[in-house]
């Protein structure tokens, strides 16, 4: 089941966001501020990518069992 557009489209808001904190904490934050944002970004970014994955895999699957 694929994420929804809406949750896709609130997740890309999400990182638009952070990308933004990420910018104004690389010119005042301690590293590990920077770092937390950058992990939050990637993870975001994880989640949509792995859902996409996970669709073509259940799609590979069911072509498979219809083949049996």
């Amino acid at each position: 089941m694929a994420i929804s557009d809406q949750v896709e489209y609130s997740i890309k808001e999400a990182q638009d966001s952070l990308r933004n904190a990420l910018a104004f904490a690389a010119r005042s934050e301690r590293p590990m501020v920077c770092k937390a944002i950058a992990d939050t970004i990637a993870s975001l970014e994880n989640v949509v990518s792995v859902d996409s994955l996970l669709d073509n895999l259940d799609k590979h699957v069911e072509e498979l069992k219809e083949q049996d």
